[in-house]
């Protein structure tokens, strides 16, 4: 997670912002154009419904969460250290709504701008929040989406790859959210291996940007959890 007590460059969808306690995405590494993702997939309709399955579960994890915020938690702190409940909220909420006009329409993140800053909960959080899930999930499952190539800031990425970046980070996220409420923190097994598979390649790349905290050291007998935590430098 970033490091908490100064401002610094985050990425949402693939674009560069400065703000407050704002993170790098889940798998926004700089990829090499053509690079491939361990846990992005292409062509085979039983991989890429595998990984909508994945994406769909990974949704309602955070989305139980978001229910489960009381009124006067919104403002509590989250293990991301600059961001309250809300502004955790904001971020993955903001994140949903980046997937249609780059997937679907074909947009560049200049052509999007700053449509999408600030505040995107309004008055009900929750309804927000459901209404980008629901917008995020159709944009991938449409017909040729994973397939498709996706211009993100650090250059051409597949839509099966943009997929498996954004659901880790809502994995980890979930997590984030499910300590700063008080819920219950265990995450789903598949989805934890999944975003092992999709973090393992360049989790030690994100601690040398300067935007992550380091990752820590992995006990001996660590279960999944654990160790996918330890590598975004989380302790369980």
């Amino acid at each position: 997670m970033g490091k908490g007590g100064s401002r610094w460059v985050g990425v949402v969808a693939g674009r560069a912002v400065e703000g407050r306690g704002q993170w790098v995405t889940v798998g926004s590494r700089g990829t090499q154009p053509g690079e491939r993702t361990v846990g992005a997939v292409g062509g085979s309709g039983t991989q890429q419904d595998a990984l909508l399955e994945q994406h769909a579960e990974a949704l309602r994890l955070f989305g139980d969460r978001v229910h489960a915020v009381r009124e006067d938690q919104w403002g509590a702190p989250t293990p991301c250290t600059e961001w309250t409940v809300r502004d955790l909220v904001n971020h993955v909420t903001g994140e949903q709504l980046w997937i249609r006009p780059l997937v679907t329409e074909g947009r560049t993140v200049a052509d999007v701008g700053d449509a999408l800053d600030g505040d995107l909960l309004g008055a009900d959080p929750a309804a927000a929040w459901d209404r980008a899930a629901a917008a995020s999930h159709a944009a991938f499952a449409e017909p040729g989406a994973l397939d498709r190539t996706v211009r993100l800031s650090y250059g051409p990425a597949l839509g099966s790859e943009y997929c498996s970046e954004l659901t880790a980070d809502c994995v980890v996220h979930a997590w984030d959210l499910s300590r700063a409420i008080g819920a219950d923190d265990r995450l789903p097994d598949g989805l934890v291996e999944f975003s092992i598979k999709e973090v393992m390649p360049y989790a030690d790349g994100l601690a040398a940007s300067g935007m992550f905290a380091a990752p820590l050291e992995i006990p001996a007998g660590a279960d999944a959890q654990t160790r996918l935590l330890a590598l975004l430098g989380r302790a369980s």
